[in-house]
Order: structure tokens, then C-alpha cells, then sequence
């Protein structure tokens, strides 16, 4: 009898992380899902693998504090309703999401993994220093993540495996993820760039199209990857799409979004920068993207470790 295990998908890069243990879990473990609610993207990305169920998420990247209360305790209610005991395994994708469903796996006592952001270098997410003490296994993709979760495990960044074969499509793929990233597009949007294919993601992806109709404008797709597959380069803020262009080796463009005041900071992204040799710009003007996009042209695309596959052995193992 195959091992149960449940994957909480908090979205956007986290879901990332789970797609990436899905397909290397696929075939030799029984998948589940919780994603968050409303989260149609990741449902649809990950039924292929596994039973997906939607429950409440407590706050998002702009959740005010009295919201992010009231919807905690919703979220709570709801993972006690589910039955995570039914699984030999827990993992948790690094969100805010997975706090409430790892909580019940230890009340059920189901080993609980957590996998710690592969944009974090200097200090821990909140989720890990919360989920370390109780998790069986607080998985790291980088060394640096042992300075300060040092009971962690370090198995690498977690890789999807590429879907489709890279190709030159010779446009600049412009993303910022779930919630998109406003300043960038609004910078970008100013200037004569013609073959630009721009995922806006929860922003309104109007403006941009009246103002470029020659551009390819979407606002999310689950076939993101065949997007990622025939680009130049890749223009993204923090986030699992750097991992995913490093898989298509694509270039990067690394643009911190400077509205999102919880996740990682400068420092952590100047060591992200390195390890992908991607181009960082802090300060969002368009000569200055302009100036990174010719620089990351030129940037050879390293070759990185598939933590996903260590990880999947581990979990395997438990």
C-alpha cells in the first residue's frame, strides 16, 4: 500500500513547492491537497496529481491585522473539520496557510514536514519558526537556512521538472506572481518594448493592453510553464518563478516588489541573485530595468541540485 501524504499548498510560489514534491512523488505515494480557498489556479495545477480541498487562508501578502484575526480563527475551525489523520504524512509548503492543518498533525500525531522559502537567507519565515519546533522535518534549499534553523534538513531548491522543451521565442516574459507587482508593470509600460508577454495576476490587466496592444497580456494560467519555455528572459519579483526559469534556463531579471513588507528583504535577495546569477535592481525607474534587461541577456543560467527529488526520498522514508 502506497504512503498518504498530504501536501498543503499555501499558493503562488508555495503551491510551486508542492507541484515540484508532486511529480516527484507521483507514482510512488497516494497525493492530497489543501489549497487555499478561491485559489483556482493551484486546484487546477495540482488535480492531476490528487484529491484537492479548499480551505480558508488566514492572510495574504496585504491582509490588514483585525481581517487576518477573524479569518485565523475561521481557518482553524476549518482544518479541524478536516480529517488529517487519514494521511502517514503532513507537508507543509512554507505558508501562513499550512499553520492551522500542521497543527492538527501534530494533535494526530501524522509526521509533519515543512519547507522553508527558497527566498530566505538572513532570518526565518514566521511559518518555519513557528512549524520547527513541532514538525519531524523542517526541509532547507540552501546552506545559509542552517545558520537559523538549525535543526532544518538541507535538501536543495526544489525544481519542477520541465513540461515542454525550452524554445527562443525571442519575447521578455514580465511577471509578478499571484498578486502582481504594480510598480514594475506601471515602470515597464512606459517604454517602447514591443515583444513583452506580461502575467499581471491579480492586478487589472486593462491598462496595459490599451497602452501596448502589441503585448501578450494575461492575468494567471496553469500553463504558466509554456510561457517560462519560450522566453528571452524573465522579469520577476521574490518567488518559486525564479526556480522555474533556472529549470528552463532563462535569464533573470530580479525586481523585489517593495509593497510586500513581510516576505524577504534586500539582503535576502541579493543572495538569491547570486545563486541564480540573475541581475537585481532595487530601484524600479525605466532606465534602470531597461539597463537590467540588457545586462541579464548576457548572464549564463547555473545549473542547480533537484531538492525536490532528495525530498520526495525523505518523505518516502518517514
Amino acid at each position: 500500500m502506497q504512503k498518504r501524504v498530504l501536501i498543503l499548498a499555501g499558493g503562488g510560489g508555495h503551491t510551486g513547492y508542492g507541484y515540484a514534491l508532486a511529480q516527484a512523488l507521483q507514482g510512488r505515494a497516494d497525493l492530497s491537497f489543501f489549497v487555499p480557498k478561491g485559489d483556482s489556479l493551484s486546484e487546477r495545477r495540482l488535480s492531476k496529481f490528487g484529491k484537492v480541498t479548499s480551505l480558508i487562508k488566514a492572510r495574504g501578502p496585504q491582509t490588514p491585522a483585525h481581517t487576518f484575526l477573524v479569518r485565523l480563527s475561521k481557518a482553524f475551525m476549518s482544518s479541524i473539520e478536516k480529517a488529517v489523520n487519514e494521511f502517514d504524512v503532513v507537508v507543509s509548503t512554507g505558508s501562513n496557510f499550512c499553520i492551522p492543518s500542521s497543527i492538527m498533525a501534530l494533535m494526530w500525531r501524522v509526521p509533519l514536514v515543512n519547507i522553508e522559502s527558497s527566498v530566505r537567507f538572513v532570518k526565518p519565515s514566521k511559518t518555519a519558526r513557528i512549524l520547527e519546533p513541532i514538525s519531524t522535518m523542517t526541509a532547507l534549499q540552501w546552506k545559509e537556512q542552517k545558520r537559523f534553523l538549525k535543526k532544518g534538513v538541507v535538501v536543495g531548491p526544489l525544481l519542477s521538472k520541465a513540461e515542454v522543451a525550452p524554445w527562443d521565442g525571442g519575447y521578455i516574459l514580465v511577471t509578478g506572481g499571484t498578486y502582481g507587482h504594480r510598480t514594475l508593470f506601471n515602470t515597464l509600460a512606459e517604454s517602447n518594448l514591443r515583444n513583452v508577454v506580461l502575467q499581471t495576476g491579480r492586478i487589472d490587466p486593462t491598462p496595459y493592453l490599451k497602452k501596448h496592444p502589441e503585448w501578450k497580456v494575461v492575468t494567471v494560467t496553469e500553463k504558466f510553464h509554456e510561457l517560462l519555455a519560450g522566453a528571452d528572459l524573465v522579469v520577476t519579483h521574490f518567488g518559486e518563478t525564479i526556480l522555474e526559469a533556472v529549470v528552463y534556463k532563462k535569464p533573470i531579471l530580479l525586481i523585489p516588489n517593495p509593497e510586500w513588507t513581510r516576505t524577504a528583504g534586500v539582503k535576502d535577495a541579493e543572495y538569491l541573485a547570486k545563486k541564480v546569477n540573475a541581475v537585481l535592481v532595487q530601484e524600479i525607474a525605466l532606465q534602470s530595468l531597461l539597463n537590467g534587461i540588457e545586462e541579464a541577456r548576457n548572464r549564463k543560467v547555473p545549473t542547480l541540485p533537484n531538492g525536490a527529488e532528495r525530498l520526495a526520498n525523505i518523505v518516502i522514508k518517514l
